[in-house]
């Protein structure tokens, strides 16, 4: 785009808000060639808001936000493609490394860990108890900068290698629980600065995804470095402890110089884009613009602080709880115990240890492959309710294939009801966009935000114990009650939908019969209402050009 195309810029009247010293213009070239034009949006009063953040953050520090912004569709596309390439792939990687180390325990207790250290799978399943309990703590405190992925949480991983009893594993266990407990919700944050809302169901997809990919290369990893069990006096699982725990500090190294704070930061110390940036500064002030506009609370969560009443709304909200339930007690509960012990279910079906966490592999990289094309497809369809219905399924059918298939089963056959159910597209992702979606108020989605995520990992407190020693290596005991969850899960979900499909037509009978003056009294606290308001409709299908309740302000007028 040349500067020559650009027309100079107008004295701007007192309201206008400008992005500096001059007001950004579209390229009249890009405008009239092609390409729907994206233009102002009025949903909110944007000026007042914008100029109140102003006023408390200082006249010297402007936002990079244009109210009277026109751009393409094709230069919004380049903008999000830079942020695909050059940040999303970063946070990719860390999220990448994180689950190496939270996930790589199940290979080295298919190696023997238990056995060496003195204890049976029980203690593993205690101490996940503890790192559950821990985890959701620090996830609860967990509102560090995105950005922060700083090498103190990796280097507990290399601690492993020093373990030599209950107490030492106990311990270890803790202190990785408490380090990288805040990474996922910073990181769920962190994202939301640069996406609009419409895009990060399917961004999220690929960040829980990518964590199948990790889990797949920690099988392959395992397979190799458990063959060095007995080299320099090292038992094999603490080889593997060592090398991913010197890969991690490393990349959390590199992360800590690369990831900018926001589009105007994008000058890294160790990157070849130090010398200009990203993004020139029309790019980065549609990269802005469009995201406020996409949700213009964004600008209020700069001024705006969590009060007790939006607490006590975001705990008594009967849907928030639905969207907890789904996740706390139902959906996610038969993954840990299979995910903890998959390498050791595979190895009952006569595999050495070396094939079968090899063989853990193909099993993670087609759940990612699974959840990214799930949660895209949701994207498009604007459906959450029936995506998530299927997931539930999907699931089922795998336990059910593991508890119905005989030990006279062909191994191969027995490993095809393990890949189903280690395969499954994990729904999280879609809980957490629907929720948000249905939440108004910022305080209150705030607070919901923080339940989903404190939520989708104390789960591990009751679901640690569903593998019992006393029930292996078959686990039928352990299958039928993930079974019963499953079953749960498809229930709930459908559940879910019905009630916001009741609620909707129940307020919109209730609206048409206000009198006028009830009526602008309703419409007069719409804002501080939020979600409770009788305006407010929940989304049940979504657009494809509006999917976020919050975002297009589905209030019925």
């Amino acid at each position: 785009m040349s500067t020559e195309k650009i027309p100079p810029s107008p004295p701007s009247p007192p309201d206008t808000l400008s992005t500096g010293d001059k007001h950004i213009f579209a390229d009249p070239n890009t405008l009239e060639n092609g390409g729907s034009v994206i233009g102002p949006t009025k949903t909110e009063d944007l000026r007042s808001l914008y100029l109140e953040v102003l006023s408390r953050r200082g006249s010297s520090e402007q936002l990079l936000f244009d109210i009277d912004l026109e751009y393409t569709q094709e230069e919004e596309a380049k903008v999000v493609k830079i942020l695909d390439t050059r940040l999303f792939t970063a946070v990719l990687l860390s999220t990448f490394v994180l689950n190496v180390d939270r996930t790589n325990i199940s290979n080295a207790v298919s190696a023997g860990l238990p056995a060496d250290l003195g204890f049976t799978i029980n203690t593993v399943n205690s101490a996940n108890q503890v790192y559950a309990a821990i985890f959701t703590f620090s996830t609860l405190l967990g509102g560090i900068a995105g950005k922060r992925f700083g090498p103190q949480r990796f280097i507990v991983t290399l601690a492993h290698a020093l373990i030599n009893n209950v107490g030492g594993y106990y311990a270890v266990r803790s202190f990785i629980a408490l380090t990288e407990g805040g990474v996922i919700p910073a990181t769920l944050i962190y994202l939301g600065t640069f996406y609009k809302s419409t895009e990060l169901v399917t961004r999220l997809s690929w960040f829980w995804g990518i964590q199948s990919i990790a889990s797949a290369v920690s099988g392959l990893m395992a397979a190799g470095l458990l063959q060095l069990d007995g080299v320099r006096g090292l038992e094999g699982w603490k080889w593997l402890f060592i090398v991913d725990g010197i890969f991690t500090l490393l990349v959390a190294v590199w992360l800590v110089a690369y990831l900018p704070g926001d589009v105007t930061r994008t000058r890294g110390r160790w990157t070849k884009y130090s010398s200009k940036g990203w993004f020139d500064l029309r790019q980065q002030t549609i990269a802005v613009t469009r995201t406020i506009r996409d949700d213009p609370t964004k600008i209020k969560y700069l001024t705006t602080r969590v009060s007790w009443n939006d607490l006590k709304d975001g705990l008594t909200d009967r849907f928030v709880w639905g969207h907890l339930i789904l996740t706390r007690v139902i959906s996610l509960t038969p993954g840990t115990p299979l995910q903890t012990y998959l390498p050791t279910v595979i190895k009952t079906f006569n595999y050495s240890t070396f094939v079968a966490n090899a063989l853990t592999a193909p099993i993670y990289v087609l759940q990612c492959i699974s959840m990214v094309l799930l949660g895209w497809h949701s994207d498009r369809t604007g459906d959450r309710a029936f995506h998530g219905l299927f997931g539930a399924v999907w699931f089922l059918v795998g336990f059910v294939l593991l508890r119905a298939l005989p030990t006279s089963s062909g191994k191969g056959a027995r490993y095809v009801g393990a890949l189903v159910a280690g395969s499954w597209p994990q729904t999280h992702s879609l809980n957490i966009g629907w929720m948000t979606e249905n939440t108004a108020g910022v305080g209150k989605r705030t607070v919901a935000s923080g339940l989903i995520i404190g939520a989708a990992n104390i789960y591990a407190l009751w679901s640690s114990q569903i593998y019992r020693s006393d029930d292996s290596p078959l686990f039928r005991r352990g299958n039928d009650i993930n079974i019963a969850f499953c079953a749960a899960a498809v229930v709930i979900w459908l559940l879910l939908k019905w009630q916001y499909v009741h609620a909707n037509r129940t307020r919109a009978e209730r609206t048409r019969a206000l009198s006028e003056e009830e009526r602008r009294e309703v419409e007069a606290r719409m804002e501080e209402d939020g979600s409770r308001g009788l305006l407010f409709r929940w989304v049940v299908w979504a657009s494809r050009d509006g999917m976020v309740a919050w975002l297009t302000v589905r209030f019925t007028h």
